[in-house]
């Protein structure tokens, strides 16, 4: 691989415009594909499979309407209460928000909380008016009985004396009286009775008109009644529910969307801000919901970090073309790199932290992978090599190592598919392409650009310095021993001197230092951020803020529930079943409300919005969505209706505890990933499994440190941290996936030179000391530049990247000079030759991958010393 880039080094110095003509027909392909395909950037993180995906599924099928997103406007008057003017000023604002396209609906908090206040009034009146009713109805029952015992009499009485009349006719006739006598006779009496029968006739007709009027007015009075016990049940439900706050200072108005939050186009948000503004005298705050911005990547914080970058570069490469070189090549493996990101969002739905991620890592491996090889070119140029043979051995050598740190970092990144979770396999994957496209700058680019800025790369006075000195007659090999016993006098100085002179000191106190930084990892709890995690003077905290103040910080992420209830429901029936499992719903603990929100035109589906007592990312909702989830089964069986979860607040639940199970499989396969590469590299058993529990030190120091800022607030005024809470999810899969690629970088940058020097005849502790001083600088001024890359974002616009960049800028801080520059050389001044032990099987099993390039170096030996005239 050595000779192969050799050849790639000299072939793009000797084709330098070709090669920069490509890379600029590449850079202009992948900006315009970016400004073209780029589609929006979500902060939604969704596992499909999983219940809260199944249930947003079966809204977006049976209820379209509730599968929009929601965002929330707190209005407030912090003096006094709301005036009638205020009221009215917030009512109409909402009313044109509602009118909005892309608005699905919007709650007016002051005509829900009349009705809510209303409800216990409306539900005693209504008791009021059904006890009168039932007075009114036994009243009318009562005359009614009466009127059926007096027709009841009146016909006992005429059917007595139709029977006397007709026994009087049968004993005339037996006499012999003519009929026609006898009915002469009895016409009058007959008269009487037939008046009667229609007198009960129409008593009768009365009497079933009176009855219908009154078995109607009991039907509709137990619809009344069935209606006043479900309106008592929506009451009971909506307890501890509010919209306005009982000082009559705040209000809290929902909006609810056609689409997800995060396909909102940035109009629509901006419109429902500035009308929400609108009210004198009252403070308007959105919710996360609404301001999020994720459409720019770099902010001012990012641009100090790289200010810093370029300082340290100015410092140790003296001069503005050679510090400016490691910037430039950063810079365009970004722009790529980043730009196809961005391009392929449009088809791919990535988070916001994906180009952030790109970014980070494009500029922190892009400027060190540069610094590597430029310092490599550096160094031959001052010994005197031709510039054309400095520039491929340089790619040859140096770039090797890039490519070798380069890949760790990549299949580390990549390796974050096997968790199975699709946004981070994607983020993974975005972060690795950047990294690969920043390598292939740092072996074609790089060398092209060399090729143009010739000796420009080093100050005058320090070529004429370097100059003077190859001007010397070597005096028979005099020379050449005088700079080995000058390298092994300066080796014992310094702090790779001090190291080896003190390993069980620097070993001690490095093993203390990183296991005290990470006994607060212990306590690691995991979560998605939430509104209170936005900086202290954003309108996102601020609507965090006031909804915790005023309704409870259960407001600021309800959990949403979706029932099916069992086919055949009439209307009342479905109500009554939505109760039931309100009520079931609210018998859990920690909940505050659980109230149902909407029911499908078949009756089938049922939303509930069930409020928590504390915020989203608490431990007590955490708990609240499992055992609600454990609550299901109860439900079921008491009700019928299967219950599922889903809403954010659910999502980043589900979201959490996956990333917490894949965690440990995750750090096996990069452990044992670290393993397999650095025995290939360093063919040796010692030195991967030094380099492996180093990296193991600086992961849990740096997730120590984190829980100490971010979960129990440490130095929060200094990092900015005014919410702690639980650790952003996805960041200890994140960093262990890049650390470990980091942390081999500065382990094969350290642990080549003491290789190369004790391959090179030097007894072994000496080979440390040597090969600690020649890649010392050259490492800390990397270290120190990806650090102050990664310690920009943790101030970032993007407040999910901030734990991130403090995670990374410390552990790269902890990993490097604790670890790789303390840590490592005196363990490996302790064992001595042992460090370089390998069975001679395995060593006959294993390939020479020669990262150093030290055999390259030995067949390049007389091109090298070419020497070269005075720059102008």
């Amino acid at each position: 691989m050595a000779t192969l880039l050799y050849r790639l080094g000299r072939f793009a110095y000797d084709r330098r415009w070709l090669v920069l003509s490509l890379w600029i027909v590449a850079l202009l392909a992948v900006g315009g594909s970016a400004a073209a395909f780029h589609g929006t950037l979500s902060n939604t993180f969704q596992i499909p499979g999983t219940e809260t995906q199944r249930m947003l599924d079966k809204l977006k099928a049976d209820l379209p309407s509730s599968a929009g997103g929601s965002a929330s406007l707190v209005f407030e008057s912090p003096d006094a209460a709301f005036t009638a003017a205020q009221k009215q000023g917030i009512s109409d604002s909402l009313a044109q928000i509602k009118g909005l396209d892309g608005v699905q609906n919007v709650t007016d908090p002051f005509t829900t909380q009349s009705q809510l206040d209303g409800a216990a009034a409306q539900l005693a009146d209504g008791q009021q008016q059904i006890a009168a009713a039932e007075a009114q109805l036994a009243t009318g029952q009562q005359q009614l009985a009466a009127s059926a015992q007096q027709l009841s009499a009146s016909k006992s009485q005429l059917d007595a004396g139709q029977a006397q009349l007709d026994a009087q006719k049968q004993a005339l006739a037996a006499q012999g009286m003519p009929e026609a006598t006898i009915a002469q006779a009895t016409a009058s009496a007959q008269a009487k009775l037939d008046a009667g029968r229609a007198q009960l006739t129409a008593g009768q007709a009365q009497y079933d008109a009176g009855k219908k009027k009154a078995d109607d007015g009991a039907a509709q009075l137990a619809l009344k009644k069935a209606d006043l016990a479900l309106a008592g049940r929506q009451a009971q439900a909506s307890q501890g529910l509010r919209f306005v706050s009982t000082d009559g200072k705040a209000a809290i108005a929902t909006i609810q969307f056609t689409k997800s939050t995060d396909a909102l186009p940035a109009d629509l948000r901006q419109k429902v801000q500035d009308l929400a503004a609108h009210v004198p005298g009252v403070q308007s705050h959105a919710s996360k919901e609404l301001t999020q911005d994720i459409s720019q990547l770099f902010g001012a914080s990012e641009a100090i970090g790289v200010i810093v970058a370029a300082i340290v570069l100015l410092v140790m490469l003296g001069t503005f073309v050679a510090a400016g070189l490691p910037l430039l090549m950063a810079l365009a493996g970004v722009a790529i790199g980043v730009g196809g990101t961005f391009a392929l969002t449009g088809a791919i739905q990535m988070s916001s932290t994906t180009p952030m991620l790109g970014l980070m890592l494009g500029l922190a491996v892009g400027i060190d992978y540069s610094l590597f090889i430029v310092n490599r070119h550096r160094t031959q140029l001052l010994h005197g090599m031709d510039p054309r043979e400095s520039v491929a051995l340089a790619i040859g050598t140096s770039g090797n190592a890039v490519l070798f740190a380069g890949l760790t970092v990549i299949i580390a990144l990549a390796a974050l598919v096997v968790p199975g979770l699709p946004f981070l396999a994607v983020m993974g994957l975005a972060a690795a392409a950047t990294v690969a496209v920043s390598v292939l700058v740092a072996v074609t680019l790089l060398p092209a650009i060399l090729g143009f800025t010739g000796r420009r790369i080093i100050s005058r006075r320090r070529w004429a310095k370097a100059e003077a000195q190859n001007a010397l007659a070597d005096r028979g090999g005099e020379k050449a021993q005088d700079e080995a016993r000058e390298d092994v006098e300066k080796a014992q100085h310094g702090w790779g001197g001090w190291v080896t002179r003190h390993p069980v000191v620097a070993l001690v106190a490095s093993v203390v230092v990183l296991g005290a930084l990470a006994l607060p990892a212990a306590q690691l709890r995991l979560a998605l951020p939430d509104g209170g995690s936005e900086p202290v003077e954003s309108s996102a905290f601020k609507a965090y803020d006031a909804t915790g103040k005023y309704f409870g910080q259960g407001m600021t992420g309800p959990i949403v529930a979706v029932g099916e209830l069992p086919s055949g429901l009439g209307a009342n029936a479905a109500k009554a079943k939505q109760f039931d499992v309100a009520d079931e719903l609210r018998s859990v603990p920690g909940v505050t409300a659980a109230v149902p929100v909407a029911l499908s035109d078949d009756r089938r589906t049922a939303v509930f919005q069930i409020i928590p007592k504390d915020g989203p990312a608490s431990a007590s909702t955490v708990q609240v969505v499992h055992d609600l989830r454990s609550k299901g089964a109860q439900i079921q069986s008491d009700t019928g209706v299967t219950i599922g979860l889903t809403g954010q607040t659910a999502a980043n639940v589900d979201v959490s505890s996956k990333l917490a199970d894949a965690l440990p499989p995750y750090l096996a396969i990069v452990v044992g990933l670290s393993l397999v590469l650095l025995l290939l590299v360093f063919r040796s058993l010692l030195v991967p499994l030094l380099a492996t529990g180093g990296f193991l030190l600086s992961l849990g120091a740096a997730f120590g440190s984190v829980v100490a800022v971010y979960q129990w607030g440490w130095l929060g005024p200094v990092f900015d941290v005014t919410h702690p809470g639980a650790v952003l999810s996805f960041l200890p899969i994140l960093l262990i996936g890049i650390l470990f690629g980091l942390a081999m970088d500065y382990q094969v940058f350290i642990t080549s030179g003491i290789r190369e020097a004790y391959v090179h005849g030097q007894e072994a502790h000496l080979a440390v000391k040597t090969g600690f001083r020649h890649a010392a600088r050259v490492v800390t001024a990397a270290a120190i530049i990806m650090v102050s890359v990664f310690a920009g974002f943790i101030f970032s616009h993007v407040t999910m990247i901030r734990p991130l960049g403090f995670a990374l800028a410390l552990g790269v801080l902890l990993d490097a000079f604790v670890v790789r520059m303390t840590l490592v050389p005196a363990v490996m001044r302790l064992i001595g030759n042992g460090a370089w032990w390998l069975p001679r099987w395995l060593s006959r099993v294993l390939p020479d991958l020669d990262i150093e390039g030290a055999k390259l170096e030995r067949t390049t030996a007389e091109a090298a010393r070419v020497p070269e005239p005075a720059a102008g």
